[in-house]
């Protein structure tokens, strides 16, 4: 394996995918990509092994000169590599565990290669590395799906923001933002139920309700936004997740609130989509190296 090259990972709620990243260009190798459905629900030991399968079935590995950087959901002690998760539905078994040990033995190789740093501040490093960041000195990244995933940029390494328990309109953000809030929406107003938000955009029989809902999202999204802008002071937006794929729907109303605000900060779409964290776990070998430390702490 090229000295270059480092193993970057996303760990998902079902999945894990594992390719190998050049960090002299901060580029996947899309032949070394690697995907597997992994049961967050099931013991420590088959969470592991599936990993465990996964890093080792990229072409191209070898455990010499292993590096693996890892974009890992929270919450997580990441200097240390301990698991924190609990009552998400989801790594249970891992609670408490030192992951990052478990999956060295499993490997064969030193704690010391392995790297964890959290997911949303790896999504938004992947995109100011090679995306739609990049060549920004300031960013702030949005990851909107089931949850609200949060980070910012300031230069060497993105950060988890961690926003999604904010106060907000007599609860917190994330009940506002989220694949939730677009169920609870469209129930009110039909009482039917959807699980999606794409049932929204593609079922025919939806799409008289999509355009309401999809603005009250939108200005929704601009309220949030409008007080982390006012905080971070960014160059550029960027969005990401699956919600972010019917940009279309909500973004021009989210742009016209920011407007009305007198804020004209660029809000840009993932160029990477879900290989934006990977990339971005992988290029944490750099501030790793410089710094000898995980940027993120336990969050």
């Amino acid at each position: 394996m090229n000295k270059r090259n480092v193993v970057g990972v996303d760990i998902g709620g079902s999945h894990i995918t594992a390719g190998l990243v050049d960090l002299d260009t901060n580029v996947l190798d899309e032949a070394s990509l690697v995907r597997r459905e992994v049961d967050s629900s099931g013991s420590a030991v088959s969470i592991i092994g599936e990993w465990k399968k996964a890093i080792e079935a990229i072409p191209g590995y070898s455990l010499q000169h292993l590096k693996i950087g890892i974009a890992m959901p929270g919450p997580f002690d990441y200097p240390n590599g301990i698991s924190l998760i609990e009552q998400q539905g989801k790594y249970a078994s891992l609670y408490g565990l030192e992951v990052k040990k478990m999956l060295a033995e499993a490997l064969g190789c030193d704690t010391e290669s392995i790297h964890f740093e959290n997911d949303a501040a790896c999504f938004l490093q992947g995109e100011v590395a090679s995306g739609a960041a990049r060549s920004f000195d300031h960013a702030i990244g949005l990851t909107l799906g089931t949850g609200l995933g949060s980070s910012r940029y300031h230069g060497e390494f993105a950060e988890d923001a961690a926003l999604w328990c904010s106060p907000f309109q007599g609860s917190i953000v994330e009940e506002y933002v989220s694949t939730r809030w677009f169920v609870e929406a469209y129930q009110k107003k039909t009482g039917k139920e959807i699980a999606e938000v794409r049932e929204l955009t593609l079922e025919e029989e939806n799409k008289a309700y999509a355009a309401d809902i999809f603005r009250e999202f939108g200005e929704n999204l601009a309220r949030f936004l409008i007080d982390f802008i006012k905080k971070e002071s960014p160059q550029v937006i960027v969005l990401g997740g699956n919600i972010s794929k019917a940009e279309e729907l909500f973004l021009p109303i989210v742009e016209e609130e920011l407007d009305r605000a007198g804020l004209a900060t660029p809000i840009r779409i993932t160029e990477l989509g879900e290989q934006a964290a990977l990339i971005g776990a992988a290029c944490s070998w750099k501030v790793q190296k410089e710094n000898g430390h995980s940027k993120s702490r336990i969050k």
